[in-house]
């Protein structure tokens, strides 16, 4: 696959029922897009007006918010950046029941809205299954697809879920195999405590969740995304966390282990990480078929490689 010239792309924002519409200029845009089936996407779209779209999913829980390093290493690479909220996190329309499918129709909502054909993507932990569902579903729009630290299929053969991942978590997903009534209740308890968490007070509130590289790397800057993330995400409620969960330890509504002509795949896992284990890395590098594998030894959960992780898919998306 070879990407083509990329012209910069028409923007329709909808303030108060009014229609602007223009084109996109290097600045930053936060809008909302209408869904397939009327629920209300929350986008916030940034970067160089010419660049190929790249279509970040965001962790669990998590929403729109800005990384700067992450928006500087993008444009370096000529990666124009659309972030957005899944169903029930920030401004976006709860959708109970939702799979990790359906990100695929998501995404290519907001694509159509923004008059765009072609991306790349990632997903971070949580978002790491929603980054292959657009490789899966959306083969001839997706160039490529990347995961980092995310999480592989729950009832993924020869792979034992939960092993190795910290004591907070296992209980959160036991919980959430009773059903969202059940989940529902623990995250509205745990969810206040997520957004009131500063940058400074993270690496020293996070329960077992967060290994030793992981506590170091959460300081400064990547801490305070960290924790606008959470707030983003949370502030109407838990439902985009629960429904997140839930979709995890269920059927994802597509196979990861996919036939010839999904997206190519690449997948960056730290050996360290006790929040997604390495285990699941391990597996989804030996069951996606060609998958481009980094694997991190000393690294947790929060080693992020933007730089490396765009530069490869720009390099995949100009390939034949």
């Amino acid at each position: 696959m070879r990407r083509q010239g990329y012209p910069a792309p028409r923007l329709v924002l909808r303030v108060t029922g009014t229609a602007i519409i223009g084109r996109m200029t290097d600045s930053q845009q936060q809008f909302t897009v209408p869904a397939a089936d009327g629920r209300q996407l929350e986008v916030l779209v940034t970067g160089p007006a010419d660049g190929l779209p790249l279509v970040f999913h965001h962790g669990t829980p998590g929403g729109v918010a800005i990384y700067p390093p992450m928006i500087a290493a993008a444009a370096e690479t000529g990666l124009r950046v659309v972030l957005y909220g899944r169903p029930g996190y920030g401004s976006s329309t709860p959708a109970p029941g939702r799979v990790v499918a359906g990100a695929a129709a998501d995404v290519a909502a907001i694509l159509d809205y923004l008059g765009a054909g072609e991306f790349v993507t990632v997903g971070w932990s949580g978002g790491g299954p929603h980054a292959l569902a657009c490789a899966h579903l959306l083969p001839r729009r997706c160039l490529a697809a990347a995961t980092l630290a995310g999480v592989a299929p729950f009832k993924a053969d020869g792979l034992d879920w939960m092993a190795g991942m910290a004591n907070d978590n296992v209980g959160e997903f036991e919980t959430a195999l009773e059903g969202p009534g059940a989940l529902a209740v623990l995250l509205e308890q745990v969810a206040p405590l997520f957004q009131s968490l500063t940058g400074d007070m993270l690496a020293d509130n996070i329960g077992d969740l967060a290994s030793a590289p992981d506590k170091e790397a959460l300081r400064g800057e990547l801490a305070e995304y960290v924790v606008a993330s959470f707030r983003a995400g949370l502030r109407l409620g838990m439902s985009g966390w629960r429904d997140d969960d839930l979709a995890f330890v269920t059927d994802w509504g597509f196979p990861v282990a996919a036939p010839d002509g999904a997206a190519p795949v690449c997948i960056w896992q730290g050996d360290e990480d006790w929040m997604v284990p390495f285990a699941h890395g391990q597996w989804l590098a030996s069951h996606i078929p060609a998958a481009r594998t980094h694997f991190s030894a000393g690294s947790g959960h929060m080693n992020l490689p933007f730089g490396d992780v765009f530069a490869e898919l720009v390099e995949i998306s100009q390939m034949d």
